[in-house]
């Protein structure tokens, strides 16, 4: 039985989760759901007569501290960095309250909470290790293109034989001996985290913060157990839950499979396509309106001239949108062409940005309508039908190379069908590769504008220029 207070607040975390599903409550949902894990905390302290208020107090002022400086130093371009680093740390914790619980009552006395205790261990350590290198890869402190180790593989199989000899090792060894098998445990767990998330990168990315999440929800309910925290187990298997269904959607989105993800077979691609932008591209790029019958109107009073008379208008943010801090400029221009009596509405692409839901939420941030916003299955088949289709920052997401060549890192990714519409004006910084490294053949249609240059920048001209 589940006792009352417990009861209590496991329903007020409920119902925090419960007001996500709709946007404009999904705010005061994240409150509801911080105050039910604040309820948690002190019931704990209370319960299992914590009494030593110094300690309980210097921690809560210093996690207070922090987060309040990271709150207020990190904007969105930042945010899926802090997510990953953020869940790094809840590896971390899951690794320490094992170990502590381990090195507390062993993993022979009880071998269930032992190895529960074993596997938190194992997953918090690997989930801290990934959470990093992601974070790091995000951050742009690391090459962000995956990497792929020499015999990648065979030293993860090696590294997850030598763990399982390790976590037999444990059930056989003296008690005093255990210390030196949790260190080993630990740093072989620490480096297996590392080779799988190495080797992530790109549109893959967002998968892997959603494996990321489930792990580190899966450790926090381990740790649960071997401590008999019935809190930690509903809370830790709801984060484990959500992040394994949202890990599901972005592989359906991506059209991979996990397995692909974490441990991807190198794939040469097309020589054409791959790497570097074609001779064709860059011309292109230059002089994009050379094949139009307006040649003699420049690019940008072209793309002026194709806003005023379109009347049907998709916007497609990208991770561009979000480097250039253009969102609040692209609103107002959104918003200029509904005045003028035009459909307008954005194309969100799943794995558009660098987490799931990014592209939504600097959308919303810069104040607009989220029923405007369409998820890519639902607007795929209205891009033949539409007049005008303004790319802002995005490249992987609208490359049709995905569709048309194999081999490439993009192959068999659902993409936004934009080269189907009538015109496509593209506000990219260049005409170079997106996260993918592969060429974008857009750009060298016949029915494609480019406008180089700072996104934020260039909106803002059209917004002057209407």
């Amino acid at each position: 039985m589940i006792p009352v207070l417990d009861f209590i607040v496991i329903l007020i975390l409920f119902a925090g989760i419960w007001l996500f599903r709709k946007p404009h409550q999904a705010k005061l949902g994240n409150l509801v759901a911080a105050f039910a894990l604040l309820a948690a905390f002190v019931l704990v302290l209370f319960r299992d007569r914590i009494m030593d208020t110094g300690t309980v107090s210097i921690s809560l002022l210093c996690g207070a501290i922090v987060g309040y400086i990271l709150a207020k130093k990190i904007d969105m371009i930042q945010i899926p960095a802090m997510v990953a680093l953020q869940n790094g740390t809840g590896g971390l914790a899951a690794l320490l309250v094992s170990v502590v619980e381990l090195m507390r009552s062993g993993v022979t006395v009880d071998p269930i909470k032992g190895t529960s205790g074993v596997i938190g261990l194992v997953i918090g350590a690997l989930t801290f290790s990934g959470s990093m290198v992601a974070s790091a890869r995000l951050a742009n402190k690391i090459r962000q293109a995956p990497r792929s180790l020499p015999a990648n593989h065979f030293l993860s199989a090696i590294t997850i034989g030598a763990m399982l000899v390790v976590v037999v090792a444990l059930f056989l060894v003296p008690e005093q001996a255990a210390w030196y098998l949790y260190l080993v445990l630990i740093t072989l767990a620490l480096i297996i985290g590392v080779l799988i998330s190495i080797r992530v990168g790109g549109a893959d990315m967002p998968v892997m913060i959603s494996f990321l999440n489930s792990m580190t929800g899966l450790a926090a309910a381990l740790c649960g157990m071997v401590s008999g925290n019935r809190l930690l187990i509903v809370f830790g298997a709801t984060v484990a839950a959500s992040g394994t269904i949202l890990t599901y959607l972005m592989c359906k989105a991506m059209n991979r499979y996990l397995l692909s993800v974490l441990f991807p077979v190198p794939a040469k691609a097309d020589n054409t396509l791959e790497t570097h932008p074609s001779t064709a591209s860059a011309s292109l790029f230059a002089s994009a309106s050379e094949n139009s019958p307006a040649s003699s109107i420049n690019p940008f009073d072209r793309a002026v001239h194709l806003l005023e008379n379109a009347q049907t208008i998709i916007f497609v943010p990208g991770y561009g949108m979000a480097l250039a801090k253009a969102q609040t400029e692209v609103a107002k221009l959104a918003e200029q062409l509904i005045v003028k009596g035009k459909n307008v509405r954005y194309a969100i692409h799943p794995v558009a940005g660098r987490m799931p839901g990014h592209m939504n939420v600097l959308l919303a941030e810069a104040g607009v309508d989220y029923d405007m916003l369409v998820e890519m299955d639902e607007i795929n088949s209205e891009f033949k039908d539409t007049d005008l289709v303004l790319v802002v920052g995005a490249c992987d997401v609208v490359n049709p190379a995905a569709i048309d060549v194999e081999g490439t890192p993009i192959s068999g990714m659902p993409v936004l069908m934009v080269h189907q519409s009538k015109h496509v004006v593209c506000c990219n910084f260049d005409e170079k590769p997106g996260y993918s490294g592969v060429n974008n053949p857009l750009y060298e249609r016949n029915n494609t504008l480019l406008l180089p240059g700072d996104a934020k920048s260039t909106v803002h001209q059209l917004v002057s220029a209407l």
